[in-house]
């Protein structure tokens, strides 16, 4: 396998449009979407919420009933039965909320699990320029704090919204049976709710969408400073990031102080409603009792009715609070799902057979923006076997020309080949899997060094790994570390020096077998002794390969089968170090003028 380079291009034009969802609904449905292979486990959920319900309406109607027949006229035969019939009532009640809770945790555990797969996965289908523009923070969160409140909310929301919803239109219902005066009275109410409601809804959106931006953006910004701490205190910047971080903070804490103050109104309002319904109901329906119009049971029911009419009103108004959060991190992370993928191989695509190593380049240009040109009318031809060093000031396009070989970005004009195939017609995959890559920044994963360096082949033999890291001259190192190759490096190989990972991306490669090397500034900010470890395990990884070195370093090129001397996008100059030299061109004075700054 190959190493990808994590060198940042800021341009984004590759992305095409994005597809967001239009609206809440829409997100809502696309959500819904990932129930798709739950249908049955949802439809006992739905079942339960109906039970549940109906024998919440039953509890409060049995004991006005009772009121009425048994306990006004003394019948203590008939009370004690009905007694029973509600200590069953709630019973069911209990077991039917239980169950719909527990099969609910279920549906929503395995939703986020696939939508959490599906991100995950769409990650390693997005071009390497996305990951360029991206803080890796901001997509952490993504993943973890805007997933894990959708979860949270089909948790519990999903539920109390259907069940409110159920109860509503059933408390309506009978109260229309049993007196339809107290039930007008009762929802004169709704018009203030739905006023109040709008009013505040309205705020509380787009102040729950903002707080889940800046979350991202606060989470972006302390992993990058994060994992650069060692920069943030050698050019002492502590009082800076901590006034930049203490921005964004503030930025979130304002944002969160809004949104959780609009949605606060809502248990207020709905309280102050809730007691404005109970006294009207008691006023008048105490009237009509003492009128004969209704039964002192019926007024008990109303009472409990009443709370249960606004009770799901309050509920469904707290959860489209807690809903709108929740959408507005599905929104985030269906914006991912959206982003235009690494275009797709073409339909007559083919595996790459082994590769000797002829690589063309013909009348290739490429640009990162629309308008502009990084690259452009690139010719040359490298012969199987031979070292090709790519020099030139920064932004000539030496990074671009290997991003086009590997295909992190394709041409815009032209044509590349290998062994005289197209690289346009091959699969990327097949493609990448003939290089491999030594980069300036060695990344290491988390993991024992056997783990790391069998990254480069997967199927290697322990044994396979040990020649492989000899050959990269690392051997001697990795046995006097306390556990040797069993030793467990921590995140991007914390705990050993930068030559330390660069023999083991070396090792890296060479058991990846490469036919094609890319050797980026392989050799930088590193000691003259581990240089002097690196430039032989690197011969000996070159030998027999082609390879492509982007260097800045001049001396250590000098051995090359030919340098191309990169400049504003084109070639200025090529051949060996010393045609080069004796042209006294570009490469001449760029030469001349290294040797002075290290004399």
């Amino acid at each position: 396998m190959s190493q990808g380079s994590n060198r940042p291009h800021p341009h984004n034009h590759l992305f095409g449009k994005k597809v967001k969802p239009k609206n809440w609904t829409d997100t809502v449905k696309r959500i819904g979407r990932y129930f798709s292979n739950q249908k049955m486990l949802l439809s006992l959920v739905l079942l339960m919420v109906i039970v549940s319900s109906a024998l919440s309406l039953l509890g409060p109607f049995l004991i006005g009933k009772a009121i009425d027949h048994y306990v006004v006229k003394g019948n203590v035969d008939g009370l004690t039965k009905m007694l029973i019939g509600l200590i069953f009532v709630f019973i069911g009640q209990s077991l039917s909320t239980f169950l719909q809770n527990y099969w609910m945790i279920g549906i929503a555990q395995q939703t986020v699990f696939r939508m959490r797969k599906d991100l995950f996965t769409q990650f390693h289908r997005l071009p390497i320029s996305f990951f360029d523009k991206r803080q890796h923070g901001e997509l952490m969160s993504r993943v973890t704090n805007d997933i894990e409140n959708v979860s949270s909310t089909l948790n519990s929301s999903f539920i109390q919204v259907f069940s409110s919803v159920l109860t509503l239109l059933g408390t309506i219902g009978v109260m229309l049976y049993l007196s339809p005066i107290l039930t007008l009275i009762s929802l004169s109410i709704v018009p203030l709710m739905f006023f109040g409601l709008k009013w505040i809804t309205k705020r509380t959106g787009v102040r729950f969408k903002e707080q889940q931006r800046n979350l991202g953006d606060i989470n972006g910004y302390v992993e990058e400073i994060t994992s650069g701490q060692r920069i943030v205190k050698s050019f002492s910047q502590e009082k800076r990031v901590i006034e930049e971080f203490l921005v964004k903070n503030k930025r979130l804490r304002e944002s969160g102080y809004w949104a959780q103050t609009f949605s606060g109104f809502i248990p207020k309002l709905m309280n102050v409603l809730n007691n404005g319904s109970f006294a009207l109901i008691a006023g008048i329906g105490g009237v009509l009792a003492l009128n004969g119009k209704i039964s002192i049971g019926v007024i008990v029911i109303f009472v409990e009715y009443s709370r249960q009419f606004t009770r799901p009103l309050n509920d469904l108004a707290n959860q489209f609070n807690t809903l709108l959060s929740a959408v507005a991190g599905a929104e985030r992370v269906f914006e991912i799902l959206d982003e235009q993928q690494e275009e797709n191989d073409e339909t007559d695509a083919i595996e790459l057979p082994s590769v000797k190593g002829k690589v063309e380049f013909q009348e290739v240009s490429f640009s990162y923006e629309k308008e502009g040109t990084t690259v452009a009318g690139l010719n040359f031809s490298v012969k199987e076997g031979e070292t090709v060093a790519l020099v030139g000031p920064t932004g000539a396009g030496k990074t671009t020309v290997v991003n086009l070989l590997s295909r992190f970005y394709d041409a815009d004009k032209g044509q590349i080949l290998i062994d005289g195939h197209d690289i346009q017609k091959v699969k990327r995959s097949s493609l990448r899997s003939h290089m491999a890559f030594v980069l300036q920044d060695s990344f290491l994963f988390e993991g024992t060094i056997f783990e790391n360096i069998r990254y480069g082949r997967l199927d290697a033999t322990d044994e396979e790994v040990i020649k492989a890291a000899k050959l990269a001259n690392a051997d001697s190192f990795i046995k006097k570390l306390s556990k040797g190759y069993s030793t467990v490096l921590s995140q991007e190989g914390r705990g050993i020096s930068q030559g330390q990972k660069q023999l083991l991306s070396i090792a890296r490669a060479i058991l990846a077998d490469p036919s094609l090397l890319i050797l980026d500034e392989a050799t930088s900010s590193i000691d003259t002794i581990t240089e002097m470890k690196i430039q032989e395990a690197l011969q000996r990884l070159m030998k027999g390969r082609t390879s492509f070195v982007i260097a800045h370093r001049l001396n250590t090129i000098q051995k090359a089968d030919q340098i191309l001397v990169l400049h504003d996008g084109g070639i200025l100059e090529k051949g060996t170090h010393e045609e080069l030299l004796v042209n006294k061109g570009f490469y001449h004075s760029l030469y001349h003028s290294q040797l002075k700054k290290e004399a």
